[in-house]
């Protein structure tokens, strides 16, 4: 179910659902999530199954549980557009958490920061914090590890013959580690390693070190 690592000597665990907790600081980050897309392709006519939306909360409701953190970074395009019947959803979901919560904006996250201040949710375009960049887009940054996401990562794994499985994927360089999205239905981008660069593939019931 998890992977332990550590970036910068500091105690990170990967988990299968794509979440990423640092031990040290009790700091839960999760990427794009896209809350809101599927009532979006649904609303459109996309055959996009209703307990899609519940699966979601379900698995934030898991890894919030499992890892109990005090603050949740939201690594943006928490919600994948405007305003539909996912942020009610959202709200009552957040009368049960306890951790504080931040939202790096990103591209995606469209709706006020009023009505995120609302609910006692604070917004940053980045955070800086000891040797660490978090961010919503990937980005170097001399002199700073980077926590992103941004780019969905995911990698196939080729077998014998013409077999191929797509997962999703952890990717991690010298300076960077890109979160996989969190949310259903959100895509990916395919990932071709460099020599040195690590991918912890990602599946229903945990990460595996595959390059």
């Amino acid at each position: 179910m998890i992977e332990k690592i550590q970036i910068q000597e500091q105690n990170v665990i990967l988990h299968s659902t794509g979440v990423l907790f640092w031990e040290e600081k009790s700091i839960l980050l999760i990427s794009d999530v896209h809350l809101g897309k599927i009532s979006h392709f649904r609303k459109y006519g996309s055959a996009v199954p209703q307990n899609a939306i519940a699966e979601n909360f379900t698995r934030l409701n898991e890894v919030v549980a499992f890892f109990n953190p005090k603050k949740i970074y939201f690594m943006g395009d928490l919600f994948h557009s405007s305003l539909n019947m996912e942020w009610d959803l959202f709200e009552n979901w957040l009368q049960n958490i306890t951790s504080e919560i931040i939202l790096v904006a990103g591209n995606h996250d469209i709706i006020s920061s009023v009505k995120y201040e609302v609910l006692g949710i604070k917004i940053y375009s980045e955070i800086i914090f000891d040797q660490f960049l978090f961010t919503h887009h990937p980005e170097e940054r001399e002199g700073f590890f980077n926590f992103c996401g941004h780019l969905h990562p995911g990698f196939k794994l080729n077998g014998t013959g013409r077999q191929q499985l797509k997962l999703r994927c952890f990717y991690k360089n010298n300076s960077q580690m890109i979160l996989p999205a969190f949310g259903e239905f959100t895509g990916n981008f395919w990932i071709s390693p460099k020599p040195g660069d690590k991918i912890y593939a990602v599946t229903k019931k945990e990460v595996i070190l595959v390059y």
